[in-house]
This record gives C-alpha cells, structure tokens and sequence, in this order.
C-alpha cells in the first residue's frame, strides 16, 4: 500500500485528488495539509511514501516545504509536485529541492495515480519536453576548466556512462540495450552511482550531470 500525504491550499483540489486516489486498491490518503509548514509537520508525522505537493502555498510554498523534509534525510517519502503554472522556473527549483517528479494540475485525473506509483517506485517522472527547457534555461554551464564536482572520481567508467544516459532520459531498458547490458545490471550500476554521489534518484543524477558539465544542453 502506498501512503499518500496531499498538501495544496485549496480544499476542492484536495477533495478531487482524495476521490481520485481513493478508488485505487494499493494507494491509501493518509492525510490533507493546507500549506507548506502543515505539509511538513504531517509528513514528520504520518511517515508518507508520496506527498502530492503544490508549488504556490501560503505560509510556506511547496519547493521551500520539500527542501526542508528532504534536507539532512528528515522524511524518506517522494515529493510530486503539483502546479497549474507550466514555468520551467519552478521545475527547476522544485527538481533542485529534491522532489522527484513535477506534474501539472490540468493533466487527465487517470495519470494521477500513475503518477504516485511511478515516484513510490523511485521513478523520475518529468515530460521530457519540459526537462529540455528547464536545462536550456536554468543549469548553470561550468566555467572554462572549471574542477568536476567531488565525487565523479568514485565513478567507475560505466558508471559515468549510466549517469550520462539517464541524464538524456533513457530508461534502463533503453540504457541496456544501448551498452548490452542486462536490466538488472543497469539497475545495480545505477544503484551504485546514485549512492557514491550521495543522490536520491533519477531526477537529482539529471539535474547533477548537467550542472557539472558531464551532459550539456543540446549535447
């Protein structure tokens, strides 16, 4: 089962999502927050595997509540952020925060729970469109002969190679049949990379390799 905290400002948006997530037999609501600090007492609280989280709160806005739970390991659940302004902006401050995921508010309600099951697995979950913006407009290009970050130098080869590709959005699948290598094995050089360079998931590898050089825009 997969405990779900919802955290937005207005009570019919969260009323819509709950009688979403309701009908589904592996997601359970665990609880409604009305703005950041709530959504960040609660998630301390009630211990969630998601929080659906909007951007614009009052009190404390969603990015600012995610960097807070996430930072120093303070909850383990996996943040979906939630917004109606499709700014890359926000996408990119909220991926940089540590959430896992962004999706916007008028998307079919039937990707809702996909979505939840997506991140409750340790998926990223970003429209690749959205990604190419975000990059283009908001990663910060390395200076000329500027020193790679602390920690590509635990990397083995392959390892730099997996990192490379998750960061132009393949998927293991894709990854492996790329560098013939078996799922399971992409899995454990993902697994590994993640862990020496002290990342979360997908979306912070992404984020990372490009704000250190290793992939660029348009590369």
């Amino acid at each position: 089962m997969i405990r779900v905290l919802l955290a937005d400002d207005q009570a019919l948006v969260r009323g819509g999502f709950r009688s979403i997530l309701d009908g589904q037999d592996d997601i359970d609501v665990a609880g409604e927050a009305a703005d950041g600090a709530e959504a960040v007492s609660l998630a301390l609280t009630l211990a969630p595997d998601v929080i659906l989280m909007d951007i614009r709160m009052p009190r404390l806005d969603g990015i600012e509540a995610t960097r807070r739970l996430l930072a120093g390991g303070r909850s383990r659940a996996r943040v979906l952020m939630l917004t109606t302004f499709d700014e890359d902006e926000y996408v990119y401050q909220a991926l940089r925060a540590g959430a896992s995921g962004f999706l916007l508010k008028s998307a079919p309600p039937r990707e809702l729970a996909g979505a939840v099951r997506t991140v409750a697995a340790g998926e990223a979950l970003l429209a690749p469109e959205i990604t190419r913006r975000m990059i283009e407009e908001y990663v910060r290009r390395p200076r000329p002969g500027a020193a790679r970050p602390a920690g590509l130098e635990m990397l083995t080869p392959r390892e730099l190679e997996v990192l490379g590709l998750i960061a132009r959005g393949r998927s293991n699948a894709e990854i492996g049949a790329q560098l013939y290598l078996s799922e399971p094995t992409v899995k454990t050089h993902v697994t590994r990379m993640l862990a020496k360079l002290g990342l979360r998931d997908r979306v912070q590898a992404v984020v990372f390799a490009y704000e250190c050089g290793l992939v660029r825009p348009g590369g």
